[in-house]
């Protein structure tokens, strides 16, 4: 795996909305940093605006920086299928567009690996009624969402949005991961 000087990876995943996978991921242990953000467009800097269009190509993804040391790729990605319905193609839940497709976004060969061994796993163990349909595919480029897309959901957490659809996902997550909460 590629690391940067301080040993840390990263990861960029898809599975909807950018604000719930950031909201859960900021609690894994391991992780340092997560940045909500675009990727698997066409248009260089895109506004949400023209994201939630479905004309620019990108989804809705979060960029992870983690310790491999303390939680795995295979950890994240674990997680990642936990917290999203794969099985939907470019939905999930009351979100519909291409922006909210089921993608993981590899950086190295050794992730693409692991994402495609995992979803084999999962397919083998028919965690699912329905086929996974997650995209595996490199990064070509990550860009950043506006400001007030960052830490969505810790900063609004009494938003209807947040309480309706995030605080499920964070509640699941932190019911099936206990042990690998931050402190």
């Amino acid at each position: 795996m590629t690391q940067n000087a301080q040993g840390m990876e990263v990861a960029t995943l898809g599975g909807g909305c950018f604000w719930c996978l950031e909201a859960v991921y900021d609690q894994l242990k391991g992780v340092t940093d997560v940045v909500s953000g675009y990727a698997g467009g066409h248009v260089p800097n895109p506004t949400y605006q023209q994201v939630c269009s479905g004309a620019t190509g990108h989804a809705e993804v979060v960029q992870i920086t983690f310790d491999p040391a303390v939680v795995s790729f295979e950890d994240l990605l674990h997680v990642f299928f936990t917290i999203h319905d794969p099985t939907t193609l470019n939905r999930q839940g009351a979100d519909v567009g291409t922006q909210y497709r089921s993608v993981i976004f590899y950086h190295t060969p050794e992730q693409k690996e692991t994402a495609e061994r995992v979803i084999a796993e999962l397919e083998a163990q028919q965690v699912w009624d329905q086929p996974i349909v997650t995209e595996v595919t490199p990064l070509d480029a990550f860009y950043p969402a506006e400001d007030y897309h960052q830490e969505y959901f810790a900063r609004n957490p009494y938003q209807g949005y947040c309480q309706v659809v995030i605080a499920p996902k964070v509640a699941k997550f932190r019911q099936k991961y206990m042990e690998r909460l931050k402190a």
